[in-house]
């Protein structure tokens, strides 16, 4: 049976987007009108997920136009946090905007207040005027504001969604320290031994050559492989950066997607570094969505645009068409097979006391606290790895290029 994906327009003005399945357009718009509002457009795509699911020319584009209107979080913190202050104390949000526009010094940032401030005197709402600039306001961050606004708690929402951002900017920060020392030391190995192969090996190579002696099987095949890189430097940066863009796109696409983030997850320590901050994200924007009073289905689209993995966000698609179909939250959660026993147990717990939210976010803290372990025992076992590895590999060159001389001056001793 097809899948329509569509626009419409409720009776209190809400753009609601989602997908339909029906033996024919027709009865795909027969099927709306049955449940009311205004609508604006009506598709058929081949899966549900191409409902949800941008292009990868499309995907491209949107990184760098976000790349191009980036914002530092740490300014994004700050604004949400002065903008709640200001409308709390009283002034209007038009107010607000302004006000905080003249104080910005971020040129970039500050260009956007002024086109928020100019939105919002045409009558737009504050989350509409958000959309235009996906650069700086995430998908959640539209839709938070949009449920402060239409709960009437708009300063409340803005306090708890500068307390997530802040959460979410240092579980960053604990991933990024976790691998920072790691990348840094393979990039450093990577350096240290082109830079051996290319000068260091070609000098000696010179030098034996006036020998005119065979030389040890290891430093032949130290010597080749210099050859292969010296003479194709520029080759190999290359294949090098066709290779990391290949691996960008494919990533981009749904079956490439799938493969190279599930691949992530079984890297041993890393894939449990990356899980439990997937589960982190997932628990702490999941629970605060719900406690905003989004709904169930609204805030999973909002959650699976945040996660940042295909294969939770191919589990939390399945997901939701479980919960359409009647089923509870933690239910459908479980039968997916992609989330964590703990998650699920906290979310029925969640469900039966009609406190899911609160049961959510001690979730997030729990996969926080596995982070920070993961991350202080990978701190203290990767260093001593990296440094042998390190060691190994340019002791390995240094002996292949000393082993003639080892070797000559054995003979020179048999001589005498």
């Amino acid at each position: 049976m097809p899948n329509y994906a569509y626009l419409i327009k409720d009776s209190d003005g809400n753009r609601i987007e989602d997908y339909i399945r029906a033996a024919n357009v027709e009865t795909a718009l027969e099927n709306l009108r049955r449940k009311g509002g205004e609508i604006i457009s009506i598709r058929e795509v081949k899966s549900a997920y191409q409902a949800e699911r941008l292009t990868v020319p499309e995907q491209v584009n949107l990184f760098f136009f976000k790349v191009r209107t980036h914002v530092p979080l740490n300014t994004l913190v700050f604004f949400t946090r002065q903008l709640s202050t200001m409308f709390s104390a009283g002034l209007t949000i038009e107010k607000s905007i302004s006000n905080l526009m003249m104080e910005e010094r971020n040129k970039r940032f500050r260009k956007v207040l002024a086109q928020l401030g100019n939105d919002l005197k045409k009558g737009l709402a504050l989350s509409d005027a958000m959309v235009s600039h996906p650069g700086v306001f995430s998908n959640l961050f539209v839709a938070l504001v949009k449920a402060g606004e239409m709960s009437g708690s708009l300063q409340v929402t803005l306090q708890q969604l500068s307390d997530y951002l802040e959460a979410i900017s240092e579980t960053k920060r604990k991933v990024i320290s976790a691998m920072a020392y790691p990348i840094f030391s393979v990039i450093f190995l990577i350096c240290i031994v082109s830079f051996l192969l290319v000068v260091v090996v070609p000098m000696f190579e010179d030098v034996y050559a006036k020998f005119g002696a065979k030389l040890p099987i290891a430093t032949r095949t130290l010597v080749a492989v210099s050859r292969i890189i010296s003479h194709n430097v520029i080759i190999a940066v290359g294949l090098a950066f066709m290779v990391v863009v290949s691996v960008w796109m494919t990533g981009m696409t749904e079956k490439g997607g799938l493969i190279i983030d599930g691949i992530k997850l079984k890297i041993p320590v890393i894939g449990a570094l990356l899980r439990n901050s997937i589960m982190n994200k997932f628990a702490k924007t999941f629970g605060i969505l719900l406690g905003a009073g989004v709904p169930v289905l609204d805030s999973m689209n909002q959650v699976q645009k945040v996660v940042g993995n295909k294969v939770v966000e191919k589990g939390i698609r399945e997901a939701k068409i479980l919960i359409k179909d009647g089923f509870a939250i933690s239910v459908a959660l479980k039968k997916t097979q992609v989330f964590p026993p703990t998650l699920i147990q906290l979310t029925a717990t969640g469900e039966e006391t009609g406190e899911i939210d609160k049961l959510l976010d001690k979730a997030a803290m729990f996969y926080e606290k596995q982070l920070d372990a993961i991350v202080d025992r990978l701190t203290s076992l990767i260093e001593p790895i990296l440094i042998m590895l390190i060691g190994s590999v340019v002791l390995i060159i240094i002996i292949s290029l000393y082993l003639p001389i080892f070797y000559l001056g054995m003979a020179v001793r048999k001589g005498l």
